[in-house]
């Protein structure tokens, strides 16, 4: 499903930097498997299928159905990404769905890209698609198609990547009709069996550590403040509840994630401590108890607008749960802790991505220079596409020296990239750790922080971590990542 999307797709946000998911999931909404996409997609997946079949009329649906939404308070991340799913049928009945999100380049709003600095309720950020037939026996529906490309600022994009996601459906859904056809209900008996077996291994992984309650602190930052967020890990036996109680409440600013996001980044953080090499499915859930009171930066509620919330608080909720997590295992100091989003754009443009950094140092060794970290699993955006596709020249791209934690074992180095404009063009930032850089852990010192600047002819600009401003064309942004935490105290300390 994910190579039909990639190939089929017409963005390069899709194409280039496989910003896409694809999933399985079992007739009740329970993830069953999934590809090697983007964290923050797919630890959300189950959570908006289940929302999105409790809006629909399940015994209507028929072969060659599409449901898409973006409603983020339905399918758990934010509108850019657009979740659709196929239902796939046996004898005549649901088995299941496939499912898939892609990150749209621009899906409407105050800002080319969508992801607005400034937004103060979500109708500020684009488009909002609740639950809705996309398709009826493959057959788009050319008056839903017409609403989504005449509220964005790339239709050509969005078209193409929505029917990149049909294709990719339509593939799941003959793969998995291949396997009915084959092997009758002993693929439901084989999906049951793997969510009873991730269950029982994730349990046994759990009572192997000791029983007892750990707490994390972080914070993000807003231009006036820092955001907290708290979490407490309560780990009995074979049950884990990760209680988010204290957490700062929701703010009028993007940040705030819904509550998809927060269980997608700790699912994530968990899996990647226990064991990376655990097959992930619904079963991972069911011993994991996850709490974010209703209200919060981390559960909030409509309208509140939450557009950074998954690409900049996912993180921040990973690096507390991990740090939480240090309590009682031996892991790697805070990665970056940022997704770097960079929004480009005009009247009819829109460029978006985001920038790897520096990756925490382990235990054993150092951390990793200029990677993608924790809920991001994109690649960069090749500097020709950039040039060949936008009105943009990339002028520097190289690996930020000595700016990972000193330890031990030092952090990883983040990453510089300068960009010229040669357009007028609205850019837009939304990063963070720009005040407080990664931390490192034993005695290992923070990472450098973030730092984003415009450079014109007469001056540079020192930009916030979330700011949109105009550009004059020749103009220079300059995006300079953090390095990752130093784990262990410096020799010479």
């Amino acid at each position: 499903m994910g190579v039909v999307m990639r190939n089929a797709s017409f963005s390069p946000n899709i194409k280039d930097r496989l910003d896409m998911s694809s999933a399985i999931m079992d007739a009740a909404g329970q993830l069953i498997a999934q590809a090697e996409h983007i964290p923050v997609h797919l630890g959300s997946m189950s959570i908006g299928v289940k929302n999105l079949l409790e809006h629909l009329k399940v015994d209507s649906f028929e072969k060659g159905d599409v449901i898409a939404t973006n409603d983020p308070y339905i399918s758990g991340t934010h509108l850019n990404d657009m979740m659709m799913i196929s239902p796939v049928f046996f004898n005549g009945k649901v088995e299941g769905y496939v499912a898939s999100k892609a990150h749209y380049v621009d899906i409407g709003g105050t800002i080319p890209g969508s992801l607005s600095a400034g937004a103060t309720e979500i109708y500020q950020e684009g488009i909002i698609m609740t639950p809705i037939h996309f398709c009826r026996r493959w057959e788009p529906d050319k008056e839903v198609l017409t609403i989504l490309t005449s509220n964005v600022r790339t239709p050509d994009f969005a078209r193409g990547d929505s029917l990149a996601q049909v294709a990719a459906l339509r593939t799941g859904v003959s793969r998995l009709s291949e396997l009915f056809a084959k092997y009758g209900g002993r693929v439901t008996d084989a999906w049951a069996q793997s969510l009873d077996y991730v269950e029982a291994y994730t349990r046994s992984l759990l009572s192997s550590r000791a029983s007892g309650e750990y707490r994390a602190e972080d914070v993000l930052e807003l231009e006036d403040r820092d955001v907290r967020l708290c979490v407490t890990l309560k780990l009995k036996r074979d049950e884990l509840e990760v209680d988010f109680s204290g957490t700062d409440r929701q703010v009028d600013a993007p940040i705030n994630a819904v509550f998809g996001v927060t269980v997608s980044a700790t699912s994530y953080a968990l899996k990647a401590a226990l064991d990376p090499d655990l097959p992930f499915n619904y079963g991972f859930l069911r011993p994991v108890h996850i709490y974010a009171p209703l209200g919060s930066i981390l559960n909030p509620e409509r309208p509140a607008p939450v557009s950074a919330g998954n690409v900049e608080t996912s993180q921040r909720v990973a690096d507390v749960v991990l740090r939480a997590i240090s309590c009682f295992a031996e892991l790697p100091a805070a990665s970056q802790g940022t997704m770097n989003n960079i929004m480009l754009g005009g009247k009819d443009w829109a460029f978006y991505e985001t920038i790897g950094g520096g990756s925490g140092g382990r235990p054993d060794s150092d951390g990793v220079d200029g990677v993608q970290v924790n809920m991001t699993n994109t690649l960069n955006t090749p500097a020709e596409t950039i040039e060949a596709t936008y009105p943009l020249r990339v002028v520097r791209y190289e690996l930020r020296d000595n700016s990972g934690g000193r330890g031990l074992h030092r952090g990883g180095n983040g990453i510089i990239r300068e960009i010229m404009l040669l357009r007028d063009t609205t850019v837009t930032v939304v990063g963070d750790r720009m005040r407080h850089g990664p931390w490192g852990l034993k005695g290992g010192e923070p990472g450098q922080t973030s730092y984003y600047s415009l450079v014109t002819r007469d001056d540079e600009i020192i930009l916030g971590s979330k700011q949109t401003v105009k550009a004059k064309a020749g103009s220079v942004l300059r995006i300079f990542t953090p390095g990752g935490g130093g784990y262990g105290a410096p020799p010479d300390t």
